[in-house]
């Protein structure tokens, strides 16, 4: 894991967090933020893949005067560790959350969740609707779904993605750009979002999540993924917002239209000209919506 102490000064001012860490039942070292006031209720932003929890920076500064919020790097991810033999799947990465969430006593949470942390977040959520206050959805799914754009499906092919992904940063680098559609990421939020996937071993992760995408019942995470599908309708009463950046090259309508299917009462807010990085790309419109929705009711 990477302290916070560690971090080059212009990193630090872009992220002025503490990272902390927290002992993953697998054995690896996750890094998580934990901002605010130690209460039992938390705020749990769950990043997907190829960033980490720089993408939830200024959501953090928003909300922590007035509630706590917990945002981990998933195993791989961000200043977490990032071992070269961990079992990179989604059963992994739900208990990884599942474990940290119990350790820090958390009794009331509400979820934001982005790309890859839709899937990873909802599977902790249906085995513990209980503790679930309100859901932001921020272009992701936790679902099945047949779709994968092109150059995505050429980085999950077995020998040359790894080498795109992991030889060449085909894509972490790429989503710099390709994720977002109104504006541009500054000079220093692209160094930013590539600093920790430096070299191949940094990148082990950006690359098992690409290859952990069940597209078929034979892929190790589809009964896993299929699992989180079924249970969704008991989530159904929870306040839930979308927040849906149109421009997505991924997560296009499609995504969307499950979702409105899935849970016809949450609230939408469609941003036609975002993109995929939907945080950055209408900020600060979305992280304000993001803010005041999970400020609603809390303690």
């Amino acid at each position: 894991m990477v302290t916070t102490a560690q971090l080059p000064g212009w990193l630090a001012k872009l992220y002025p967090f503490r990272a902390q860490p927290f002992l993953t039942p697998y054995g690896a070292t996750m890094s998580y933020v934990d901002e605010g006031p130690r209460t039992d209720e938390a705020v749990l932003m769950l990043h997907g893949n190829p960033t980490w929890s720089f993408f939830y920076r200024d959501v953090i500064r928003e909300l922590a005067p007035r509630v706590r919020c917990v945002v981990p790097d998933h195993v791989g991810m961000g200043l977490s560790d990032k071992p070269q033999d961990y079992p990179y799947t989604l059963a992994t990465r739900i208990a990884d959350i599942e474990a940290l969430v119990a350790s820090l006593k958390l009794r009331r949470v509400h979820l934001v969740a982005h790309d890859w942390g839709g899937a990873v977040g909802f599977g902790w959520a249906v085995k513990h609707p209980d503790l679930i206050g309100r859901i932001v959805v921020l272009n992701t799914a936790a679902f099945r779904s047949p779709h994968i754009p092109a150059r995505i499906a050429l980085c999950k092919t077995p020998w040359l993605g790894t080498v795109l992904v992991r030889g060449f940063n085909g894509f972490a680098w790429p989503a710099t750009w390709m994720a977002m559609n109104q504006r541009k990421l500054s000079a220093e939020e692209k160094r930013a979002y590539l600093y920790p996937y430096g070299t191949w071993a940094d990148r082990v992760a950006v690359n098992a999540f690409v290859k952990d995408i069940p597209l078929g019942e034979t892929h190790p995470s589809y009964g896993t993924l299929a699992g989180i599908e079924a249970g969704l309708q008991g989530l159904s009463e929870k306040p839930m917002k979308i927040i849906w950046g149109g421009a997505d090259f991924c997560f296009n309508g499609q995504f969307l239209n499950r979702w409105q299917q899935l849970f016809p009462k949450a609230e939408l807010v469609y941003l036609p000209k975002a993109g995929h990085y939907v945080l950055e790309d209408a900020k600060p419109e979305a992280e304000k919506l993001v803010g005041d929705f999970c400020l609603m009711k809390c303690k």
